[in-house]
């Protein structure tokens, strides 16, 4: 589009609306009229770059630009002055034509068709339009790059010549061929089904073409299931017909057609409008079936049949099974169409064929027949590996199996919580998979089998465990408890459940803190410890801490705050060794007291000296001057009633003599006698040394009731004459001597005295008796 410019009486810019072509070189000039000079000359709205300007005088100059590229419309170049007055001339860069690959082709034989490349200059300025013949006739829309006539062909060569023209130039293409054996055949006509059966169908359709029914044509039938597309074809004269086999009973599909020549295939012809059909129902497929057993329960589960599987409702499944070994003994059962699966109670040791039909209204499927092997089987030496999963799925991979011949079978379930398990099978040429699941979970423990799948019953070949995707296992994962054993502290935790366990545990770390804040730990690479133990410790506050190790680091922290005791074993020791030093001492007194017994016993309990007695007072008194000793009878009454000692402390008797007669006891004076028992003296005492016993006169009494005394005084007892008789002596009753005293005592003459030494008193004797020794007569001289 030329621009508006200034007067051109006063600026001249040539050459003006000029066509140029790309590539070539264009020089423009400026005059201005005398009394102004020119400014600057400059392009305006052009990108090329590679510009000059020659200033040829004050009033002309000129500008010379390489034209590289082509304008998207008129561009100028302009000329401004010194007093600012400015104006230019336009230009368009444009190319020639350069259409290109000429191809010519007939539909119905009776006209043809030209199809070319437009060159690059399609969309340039209207001033740059082209205009097409096709053999010397114009061609309507050739812009679009296709071009039509009726002609008349016959089967022979011919050359074919397109023209096209702009203000740039003239261009020929050219095509030499032979029509008749590039036939693009056009759509069929009322494609439709003319039969439907469940798995085939016929189809039929007509040509709009007449001369078609003269061609030897191939037809392709393309049939889609909503999933995938698969394409037949058929061959023959003027073809109208063909089948469609292996389709899916009661399925709808989509049809279409198109066809081409056979002998001189050129392409394919357009595609007939699509046509829905749908296929009759037949009797379900087989179904997928397999199994899990543990103990004597044996669950059978097979896949839902899918609408493409299932040829109609589905009304129910029968379910039989029988022991391997005796077939004819059949069990069956039928299970609604809403369930899945079956629980059988099994002889664990005997081997069972179980076999599962579908049923719907057009019959039963195909048996499906697994074979339950006897529980009793060792998979003991199948090993059991671990699997990470990856982009939401596992890749199995496992050596051939000459078992296999009917394949693999990969089954999966969550090792905790109800193992609803799922499966996959894989032909017998293959030994790797893909598993993949809705069902899989983050965070959740899978264990997966391999099984090579035979003519009998299936054969365990593998086991992996592991997750689709590990995560970090919560906080307060462990239940903590401590023993305390000397300064050891035993931490212990209950075996973590596997639905806590959200990523797999590679050992346990135990960190232990003392008030001082000073952090220590042990640790086990053994992922089924339950416990660890810290050492060495002092008797002081510690904080525990148990963490798992993971893939996400450690996980699951607990803590227990633990205050030690002094060990238990140490107090029982002390208390022990106390025990045993007391123990030791009295038995090291006991054995020392025992060897010096003797020593001991002499000290504590001295033996009665024997008393000794003169010849005189042996002397047998005259009848006239009897002398008499008086004993208190409740004394000595109160004396007898004192337990018997120990014979082992009683002193050797006197002998008796037997002329000896025996004297008498008078009554004991009231004034010292009758005095009663003081229970903290010691015994009353008689001296027995050179004493000879009378007939009558016990003496036992004397040496069983006054034993050991402390000391033997001497005596110092005067009897100078005694009137009075005794009537009695002393009388023994039931075997116990006792001395039997009268009243009536009356004093005796002032010269009769008593002579008596008290004993001094012992209070630690072991008997306390009247401190006085009993005393003889001694005979005065005349």
């Amino acid at each position: 589009m030329q621009k508006t410019l200034p007067d051109q009486g006063e600026i001249l810019v040539l050459p003006r609306d000029q066509i140029l072509e790309v590539g070539s070189t264009a020089t423009f000039c400026c005059m201005v009229p005398d009394g102004e000079s020119i400014k600057t000359m400059f392009l305006y709205d052009y990108k090329g770059t590679n510009v000059t300007t020659t200033k040829i005088s004050e009033h002309v100059h000129s500008l010379t630009v390489h034209l590289d590229q082509e304008s998207e419309n008129y561009s100028d170049v302009r000329c401004e002055t010194t007093k600012g007055n400015i104006n230019g001339a336009s230009f368009h860069a444009s190319y020639p034509p350069d259409d290109s690959d000429l191809k010519c082709e007939t539909r119905d034989l009776e006209s043809i068709d030209c199809f070319w490349n437009v060159g690059r200059a399609a969309n340039e300025h209207p001033a740059m339009e082209r205009t097409y013949q096709l053999q010397g006739s114009s061609c309507i829309n050739g812009r679009s790059g296709k071009c039509s006539q009726k002609v008349k062909l016959d089967a022979a060569e011919r050359n074919w010549t397109l023209t096209a023209t702009n203000r740039l130039g003239k261009l020929e293409i050219h095509d030499n061929a032979d029509l008749t054996k590039r036939v693009h055949m056009v759509a069929p006509d009322k494609v439709a089904a003319s039969t439907v059966n469940p798995r085939n169908i016929s189809l039929k359709w007509s040509w709009t073409v007449q001369k078609y029914s003269n061609l030897n044509i191939t037809c392709q039938v393309d049939v889609s299931d909503g999933n995938s597309n698969t394409k037949t074809e058929n061959i023959g004269v003027g073809l109208t017909a063909a089948v469609i086999k292996d389709l899916i009973p009661y399925w709808d599909y989509v049809v279409r057609v198109r066809c081409g020549t056979a002998q001189h295939f050129w392409k394919w012809g357009d595609w007939s409008k699509s046509v829905k059909i749908c296929t009759k129902g037949d009797v379900p497929d087989a179904l997928d079936v397999w199994m899990k057993v543990k103990a004597d329960q044996a669950v059978i589960s097979w896949k839902v049949p899918l609408t493409n599987q299932s040829h109609g409702e589905i009304f129910d499944y029968k379910v039989s099974w029988a022991k391997t070994k005796d077939k004819n003994q059949s069990n069956q059962t039928n299970v609604s169409r809403s369930n899945h699966s079956l629980t059988l109670t099994l002889d664990p040791s005997e081997e069972y064929m179980v076999t599962v039909t579908a049923r719907n209204i057009n019959g039963s499927s195909s048996p499906s027949t697994i074979i339950i092997p006897r529980s009793n089987l060792d998979t003991s030496e199948v090993k059991t590996s671990w699997i990470s999963g990856s982009n939401g799925s596992f890749f199995l991979s496992w050596p051939d199996s000459p078992n296999a011949s009917c394949g693999y079978i990969v089954d999966w379930c969550p090792v905790f919580g109800n193992c609803t398990f799922e499966w996959m099978k894989v032909p017998p040429n293959r030994t790797h998979t893909t598993v993949f699941s809705k069902n899989f979970e983050d965070g959740r423990r899978y264990l997966l089998s391999i099984y090579a799948c035979t003519e009998g019953a299936a054969v365990l070949l593998q086991r992996r465990k592991g997750y689709i995707r590990e995560t970090k296992i919560g906080v307060e994962l462990f239940k903590l408890k401590y023993k305390q054993e000397d300064s050891a502290v035993e931490v212990s935790w209950e075996p973590i459940p596997l639905e806590k366990q959200t990523a797999s545990i590679h050992g346990y770390i135990l960190y232990y803190q003392d008030k001082s804040g000073n952090v220590f730990n042990v640790s086990t690479d053994d992922p089924e410890a339950t416990s660890l133990t810290a050492k060495n410790l002092n008797i002081s506050m510690y904080t525990f801490t148990v963490t798992a190790s993971t893939a996400f680091g450690l996980c699951g922290n607990s803590s227990i705050n633990v205050t030690l005791n002094p060990p238990a074993d140490q107090l029982i020791m002390l208390i022990l060794i106390s025990l045993g030093a007391v123990f030791l001492i009295l038995s090291v007194s006991t054995i020392i007291c025992y060897r010096q017994w003797a020593c001991i016993k002499h000290k504590v309990y001295p033996p009665i000296p024997k008393p000794v007695l003169t010849d005189q007072w042996l002397t047998l008194p005259d009848e006239h001057t009897s002398h008499h000793l008086h004993f208190d009878q409740s004394y000595y009454r109160e004396v007898l009633d004192i337990p018997k000692l120990h014979d082992q402390f009683r002193p050797p008797q006197p002998e008796v003599d037997q002329d000896y007669k025996p004297f008498t006891f008078s009554q004991t004076p009231k004034g010292y006698y009758n005095k009663p028992l003081k229970k903290s003296q010691p015994c009353l005492t008689l001296p027995t040394t050179g004493l000879t016993s009378q007939p009558g006169l016990p003496s036992s009494p004397i040496n069983g009731v006054f034993p050991n005394p402390l000391y033997n005084p001497s005596y110092n007892l005067v009897l100078q004459s005694v009137d009075r008789e005794v009537k009695s002596g002393p009388e023994v009753h039931e075997g116990i001597p006792f001395i039997r005293s009268f009243s009536g005592y009356q004093p005796q003459s002032p010269d009769e005295t008593f002579t008596t030494t008290e004993l001094e008193e012992y209070p630690n004797s072991p008997i306390s008796c009247v401190s006085t020794y009993i005393l003889l007569p001694q005979k005065t001289s005349n």
